[in-house]
């Protein structure tokens, strides 16, 4: 292990190696914090320029956009209650309302903090029960994964909102979105009313923007071009991190637990740091003392969303190095790139390539380093962005989003798509019916169908009462529905019926 970590060392320590891991954090964060220009984007754009650098100086370059991507999806989170990326949904339930008070750079300096723990938590699971995680997550086939998928949109519905029938009726509005286009497997059009730019379905991406940007945008609209003021009274120059010693220690739980459950999500391929955070924060708030307080501009909930998202690109590298199985969409792009340069992952890599496995080691906590300089260093210039008048501020943000729906979709539809999608969310907003529950909906969506259609495919007779031969499906699909049920059974109690 000693000969290989030093082999590693060897190969990262050169100038052009770390500049450009520190030019790849600085690529991430800037298009992760501006919505719709997402970390997988700048994977894609970088990713031509990487065949022409040696591998050692390509993996720095897309691990430092990965890194930085990942967090800077926070600031625009905070700042303007947009997640720059999907990873950072729960950061704005609590990032903006702390913004609203005056504690923006409080908030994004813990939000930072966190994100850096989060990346040094999941760098410590991939040096040390990698084997062991990834050999468990072997157990999980088709049934198993229909069954993830239907429990994490049954607490996230019920966790996130109120009332049980909102969140559910949200998210059972995200499904049916997500049907639209064309069906996996059997390729069939559903839905398009034979719209053909419908044939490839709503993009995320369009989702994202139209639902957070434009339906923020509306409500701005709606209130005579008022925006609250978030920055004339932000506390600035705040000492280390905005987090006393008091804090920390009260933290330290909620931080364990959301970075086991990032890297359990980042071990599972196909789910990703968008799924971790809202679970997290699910379970943090179903948790806390105080669950009426989520929402309202406490830290607990800035810990969970971020701790637990950078969390998962360390757990996203387990099944990546040791079975070649890419956790996300980030690493599948980074699994592309060590394959063409000759490097291929599974059992056999530690033993004929340790020294490139330990150099990724490496990478993954220097680039946790530059990420937390990087952000630091321009905190104030973010925070200064929203100083500038509201007339200039509003035409900034739908130029972003615009541009970020067209480079991603190349589509002018998208964008129309987008202002309906913004007229969704903004009555949604007028009725109290949650959001995130419409949104993780339609990511999860797939990945139930998916399993759900193969499963009845390798089923004996295709019925689904295979599924149930599963042990772990069954325990799943018993919480889920003991999550659904308790809250009613709860208000039914109370005599309080919605």
């Amino acid at each position: 292990m000693l000969e290989y970590l030093n082999e590693g060392l060897a190969l990262i320590t050169n100038l052009r190696c770390i500049l450009l891991l520190f030019g790849g954090t600085i690529l991430g964060v800037l298009f992760g914090c501006v919505p719709g220009l997402t970390t997988n984007m700048c994977l894609v754009v970088m990713l031509p320029l990487s065949f022409t650098l040696k591998s050692i100086d390509a993996i720095s370059l897309l691990m430092g956009i990965q890194v930085g991507g990942c967090t800077g999806g926070l600031i625009s989170a905070i700042l303007i209650n947009i997640p720059g990326t999907p990873a950072n949904i729960c950061t704005t339930f609590d990032g903006h309302p702390m913004a609203k008070r005056g504690e923006a750079e409080r908030a994004i300096n813990i939000s930072l903090f966190y994100s850096f723990l989060g990346n040094l938590l999941g760098f410590a699971a991939l040096i040390s029960i990698a084997p062991w995680l990834a050999n468990f997550s072997l157990k999980f086939g088709y049934y198993e994964f229909f069954a993830i998928g239907v429990f994490s949109i049954t607490i996230i519905s019920t966790l996130i909102s109120d009332s049980v029938l909102k969140g559910l009726g949200s998210a059972a509005l995200g499904m049916a979105l997500a049907l639209i286009g064309t069906a996996p497997i059997d390729y069939a059009n559903r839905l398009t009313f034979g719209v053909i730019n419908l044939d490839g379905g709503i993009q995320l991406i369009t989702l994202t923007i139209g639902l957070y940007a434009f339906g923020a945008l509306y409500e701005v609209a709606e209130k005579d071009l008022e925006i609250e003021r978030t920055i004339q009274n932000t506390k600035r120059n705040i000492k280390g991190f905005g987090i006393s010693l008091k804090e920390f220690s009260q933290q330290s739980f909620n931080m364990i637990r959301s970075a086991i459950i990032g890297i359990i999500i980042g071990v599972l391929p196909g789910l990703g740091a968008h799924i971790s955070n809202l679970v997290a924060y699910s379970i943090a708030k179903n948790q806390s003392k105080y669950p009426e307080k989520y929402g309202t501009g406490i830290i607990d909930g800035l810990v969970a969303s971020e701790t637990s998202n950078n969390a998962t690109i360390g757990g996203a590298y387990i099944p990546l190095l040791t079975l070649g199985i890419p956790g996300d969409g980030s690493t599948a792009l980074i699994l592309a790139t060590l394959i063409i340069h000759g490097i291929v992952p599974g059992p056999s890599l530690f033993r004929n390539q340790g020294d490139i496995v330990y150099a990724i080691f490496l990478l993954l906590l220097i680039a946790s380093f530059s990420m937390l300089i990087v952000i630091k260093g321009l905190l104030h210039y973010f925070i200064s962005a929203l100083s500038l008048p509201e007339h200039i501020l509003i035409p900034i943000i739908i130029l972003l989003s615009v541009v970020g729906v067209f480079g991603s979709t190349k589509l002018i539809f998208d964008i129309w798509l987008c202002v309906f999608i913004g007229l969704l969310a903004f009555f949604m907003n007028k009725v109290k019916i949650p959001l995130g529950p419409l949104l993780i909906a339609y990511v999860i969506t797939p990945i139930i169908e998916i399993n759900l259609r193969r499963g009845l495919m390798v089923a004996k007779n295709r019925t689904f009462w295979e599924f149930f031969q599963s042990p772990i499906f069954c325990v799943l699909i018993c919480l889920s529905i003991l999550v659904a049920t308790l809250p009613l059974i709860i208000k039914i109690k109370k005599q309080k019926v919605f």
